[in-house]
């Protein structure tokens, strides 16, 4: 079943088992992110995943800051 998380982020249980992905694409969220974190920029990633654009990288990190967390402190 394919759901519209947002007009760019999408998550559909027959791609990255429902895993929310960047729209029309089978890169993560989670992939975006784990990108950025590793200090590559936005330019490198769409130099790498030509059918990003800096909108769609934007609105995987607006999704990402918007999911509600449940941190664990140990």
């Amino acid at each position: 079943m394919n759901s519209a998380i947002t007009p760019a982020i999408t998550s559909d249980s027959a791609i990255r088992f429902g895993t929310p992905c960047i729209a029309g694409t089978r890169i993560s969220v989670a992939d975006v992110l784990g990108y950025i974190s590793a200090g590559d920029s936005v330019e490198t990633i769409i130099a790498n995943f030509p059918e990003l654009t800096e909108e769609k990288i934007r609105a995987a990190l607006k999704y990402a800051s918007d999911v509600p967390r449940g941190w664990r402190y140990t």
